[in-house]
């Protein structure tokens, strides 16, 4: 299995970006995604997960700004952001986790936001 992610790159304080995360096969019925995001000397930090039950849940940092998707006939996730801040700098990491069976996680993207 692998992960792609896309999407990363400079934006201004205030805008917005998508980050894409393509997968080389189905998700499935079951599953967990997740973006993380990690800073140098940071521990990484969750942004947003979701469920195949609907569920989900964000970072305290993104709440209202960020959402995370799926489409499933993409096999792709998505974390979209909005009113983006300087201190969202940082390299965001999308994951998999299907059940019983390891964690597939996908190249970091980096996003850097300019005050």
């Amino acid at each position: 299995v692998q992960l792609q992610a896309s999407g990363g790159g400079l934006v201004q304080a205030g805008g917005s970006l998508r980050l894409s995360c393509a997968a080389s096969r189905s998700f499935g019925s079951l599953y967990i995604l997740g973006w993380y995001r990690q800073t140098p000397g940071m521990q990484r930090e969750l942004v947003a997960q979701m469920t195949s039950k609907g569920t989900t849940i964000y970072g305290d940092s993104v709440e209202g700004r960020f959402t995370i998707s799926i489409d499933a006939a993409e096999n792709t996730m998505y974390l979209q952001m909005n009113s983006l801040k300087p201190e969202d700098t940082a390299i965001y990491s999308c994951v998999w986790r299907p059940p019983g069976t390891v964690d597939y996680w996908g190249p970091g993207t980096l996003v850097t936001v300019s005050s």
